[in-house]
């Protein structure tokens, strides 16, 4: 086990052993899924969002291995599992799951950050340590790393595989998180613990309805070849369409290590959804890339739903587009991102 601080540093052992954040698209041993449960503000709707997460299970255990974590087993009759019976306040594994780098010598560190519920609004004491009680189980293998003095999510950032990590300001440099701590030494911890060698960060682009304080997933996604998948706004009397102007405008300044531009994808944003009179930070970014596929929520919108999901089809040609309906998830201000968390396998990438 190794004890992870900002006076912790791996810098020249990493770069000898090669040791790097993978890409989501590259090859993965599975996911996992924190299950909704009757103690989670899941409640009031249970059976309506279950119905979401199988439907997510079954994709998932199609292509790869499925780890379902949470009080009660779920008995899904249709599929094989592995199942870890643990309690937790709620059920966003993106959030509060193990952040996993790699080596070319075939070895995983499980990187165990803190959880504070985005910035300390929410309770997360017992999702906050699933990850240890997760690994003391045994079913993920890999050299536990505590993290725990540093606030990230897994929502927050985004890999090329390649050395590139992409965040945003608002979230990361938001109160309750990691303060006093400045940017420059925010960044300069991420790129030694992440083994990155560079951070690029947005300083745009939080939607409305959104308790993490503007999470990459759910407005920039890196894909292969250099790739970006972006939420856009056309219509400027939309609330949200100025910031996302501005983030449009700086991921045209972006350039690769290799000086080059992003192949830039404008998504569509969904027309607006309404609970209880709040908008819901709906969004066609918070997609799941998982073995031979790609899981993109849908909004009960066919005409931007069709757009959407072939828009992705661009980015991943060779990988099976599934939509599922995620107006449930969406709710409790998440999507289908936002439940998953997965573990890369060990290899060399694709």
């Amino acid at each position: 086990m190794y004890l992870c601080s900002k006076f912790f540093n791996l810098g020249t052992k990493n770069d000898t052993q090669g040791w790097r954040l993978p890409a989501e698209w590259e090859p993965q041993w599975g996911v996992q899924l924190t299950w909704p449960h009757a103690g989670t503000d899941w409640a009031p709707m249970l059976n309506e969002i279950i119905a979401t997460y199988e439907e997510i299970a079954r994709e998932i255990a199609l292509r790869e291995e499925l780890l379902i974590v949470g009080p009660t087993d779920p008995a899904l009759p249709f599929l094989h599992y592995h199942f870890s019976s643990l309690p937790s306040n709620d059920t966003w594994a993106r959030d509060h799951g193990f952040i996993t780098i790699t080596n070319r010598h075939g070895e995983r560190r499980l990187m165990d950050f803190r959880f504070n519920g985005w910035g300390d609004k929410f309770p997360a004491e017992l999702d906050n340590a699933l990850n240890r009680q997760l690994h003391d189980t045994g079913v993920m293998k890999g050299t536990y790393v505590n993290c725990l003095n540093f606030v990230l999510e897994g929502g927050s950032i985004e890999s090329d595989g390649k050395g590139t990590v992409f965040t945003t300001t608002g979230c990361l440099l938001a109160p309750h998180r990691n303060q006093p701590l400045t940017r420059q030494e925010i960044e300069d911890y991420l790129k030694d613990k992440l083994c990155a060698k560079r951070i690029l960060w947005i300083d745009h682009g939080n939607l409305s309805g959104d308790d993490t304080d503007g999470h990459i997933d759910t407005l920039v996604r890196i894909c292969p070849d250099d790739t970006l998948l972006y939420v856009g706004c056309d219509d400027t009397a939309d609330e949200q369409y100025e910031e996302l102007r501005l983030m449009e405008q700086q991921l045209m300044t972006f350039q690769t290590l290799e000086g080059k531009p992003y192949r830039l994808i404008k998504l569509p944003m969904p027309r607006p959804i309404y609970e209880e009179g709040e908008r819901l930070p709906a969004t066609y970014a918070n997609f799941l890339i998982i073995n031979e596929a790609v899981l993109c929520p849908t909004y009960g919108q066919p005409d931007l739903d069709t757009e959407a999901l072939r828009l992705i089809r661009e980015a991943f040609p060779d990988r099976k587009i599934v939509g599922i309906d995620c107006r449930s998830i969406i709710k409790q201000h998440g999507s289908l991102h936002c439940c998953t968390m997965q573990f890369p396998e060990i290899g060399e990438r694709r």
